[in-house]
């Protein structure tokens, strides 16, 4: 029986996130949630009939359509018309954890009672959620500002009936998986397309995806930069907890108590060093590293916020008998840290192939390229040029995506954030990221065998034997890409 989570009882965590997806967990809403939908749902009714004013998205058109007055009639058609016309989501399909992250987030945000939906619009997202019937969603079409509308509206089309989605790793007409669930169409009312299709939940899911990827990527960071610190025989006193006290960067400080932890009863780290200094991408991994591990740490601060909060419009507050038209969908606060955290998350790269490039210099008692026959075989010449190219691309990932704006909807939606596009973009350089660390982890690995008899620290002996299993030492000039694959499936799976 898999694991039940309620929503709406409390605010959503990272770890709570990660153990609904890890765990492929079931949710069902409190009581408490259930009880603030029926309310702002029962409010907006009362109001729609007693109110002489028009309310927009629900008795008007939308964007610069907030003119066009909407009959009685046809409120539940226009919430439909409003999914399917703005379902224009392109490209390759989304992680399905990623769909499944958006799903989550959306029924969190709305189970806070101020979005003005059915029960039953709810329930069927849970349903689907529940059974593992995923939306097909695609990676392109938000501006991240009227909440990410494309995306959004592909997500839901499954409610009405429309779209695709994946079951059981295949792609299917939603009509056809509605059909064997024995479920109907969702007849939407008043309010319920906007407050499915405002929000930024691509935008967040995408983040806080990235952001769980990141957290384990930089643990994997530390340790494979400090297996290609003892292969190039680095001195230990810029790890030193004195130098970081007076400069209390918190991720400085937590990365250097990881290299003396991880370092202890090192015989290489302890013997004398022949060098006075190591160049800086040994010497300042604590600077460079930490510094990415407390960019994450304030990028998932506002993801945290952002993920407990509403972001469709207009808001609905019945205690204060108010319903408001505003931005909270407007993905800025998110565009920015994104961004961010892009070029952050490019230095570990950065960093980590100059790690290999001095390993393969045939310095400090290493052969060039680390083999022992340079010249009729070229070793590890290739990989750092692999590596590079990587790093290179994900400078170019690093173009700032919230510094653009193009105006939509007639001029009245005329500032956007690109939300969207900088959330995408972070998984690109995670991808690369993962492969340069491991082509460093190759090159580490690789020199420690010029190294013995000589040992590293019981901790990195025992990692560097758990790799050898997985990807052999080379001493004579093999097809090298696999090598290169065995080592990130090596990572992904450590």
């Amino acid at each position: 029986m898999k694991n039940t989570y309620l929503i709406g009882q409390e605010n959503l965590t990272f770890e709570i996130i990660d153990k609904i997806l890890s765990e492929n967990a079931r949710v069902e809403l409190s009581e408490n949630a259930v009880a603030r939908i029926r309310k702002c749902r029962d409010y907006l009714n009362l109001k729609i009939q007693s109110s002489e004013q028009p309310i927009y998205g629900i008795t008007t058109g939308f964007g610069s359509l907030c003119n066009k007055n909407i009959s009685a009639s046809d409120m539940g058609k226009l919430q439909e018309n409003l999914v399917q016309s703005h379902a224009c989501s392109l490209g390759e399909p989304l992680h399905c954890d990623i769909i499944r992250l958006m799903m989550l987030l959306k029924i969190h945000a709305l189970s806070l009672g101020h979005s003005g939906v059915q029960i039953l619009t709810v329930q069927r997202i849970i349903d689907l959620f529940n059974n593992g019937i995923i939306p097909v969603v695609y990676d392109r079409g938000s501006l991240g500002a009227s909440g990410d509308l494309a995306p959004l509206a592909n997500l839901f089309l499954p409610l009405i009936g429309k779209g695709e989605v994946f079951f059981e790793n295949k792609k299917y007409d939603s009509e056809e998986i509605l059909k064997r669930f024995k479920r109907q169409p969702i007849p939407l009312q008043s309010k319920e397309g906007l407050a499915l299709l405002n929000g930024t939940q691509f935008m967040t899911a995408n983040g806080v995806y990235a952001a769980l990827r990141a957290r384990k990527l930089i643990r994997i960071a530390d340790m494979v930069g400090a297996l290609s610190f003892e292969a190039f025989d680095g001195r230990i006193e810029p790890f030193d907890a004195s130098i970081h006290d007076v400069r209390p960067h918190r991720g400085q400080s937590e990365t250097a108590e990881f290299f003396r932890n991880i370092l202890k009863n090192s015989e290489l780290a302890s013997r004398h060093k022949a060098h006075v200094q190591d160049p800086y991408s040994f010497r300042c991994i604590p600077q460079v590293h930490g510094a990415t591990k407390d960019a994450l740490r304030y990028v998932e601060s506002v993801l945290l916020t952002e993920i407990n909060s509403v972001t469709d419009n207009p808001t609905i507050f019945p205690d204060e008998d108010k319903i408001i038209s505003g931005g909270n969908f407007h993905g800025q606060p998110l565009a920015l840290v994104f961004d961010y955290l892009a070029i952050a998350l490019s230095e570990l790269g950065n960093i980590s192939e100059r790690r290999t490039a001095q390993l393969i210099l045939g310095l400090r008692g290493l052969p060039e390229f680390l083999v022992t026959n340079p010249g009729l075989n070229s070793g590890y010449m290739i990989p750092q040029y692999a590596a590079a190219a990587m790093v290179s691309q994900n400078k170019m990932y690093c173009f700032a995506a919230s510094s653009d704006s193009i105006v939509s909807s007639n001029g009245q939606e005329d500032h956007v954030s690109m939300g969207a596009n900088a959330a995408v973009k972070l998984h690109k350089i995670l991808d690369n990221l993962l492969k340069i660390i491991a082509i460093e982890l190759l090159n580490a690995a690789q020199a420690m065998e010029f190294r013995r008899p000589a040992k590293t620290s019981p901790a990195l002996e025992a990692f560097l034997a758990r790799f050898r299993k997985a990807v052999s030492v080379v001493t004579d000039d093999i097809v090298m890409y696999k090598e290169i694959e065995k080592a990130v499936e090596f990572l992904e799976n450590c």
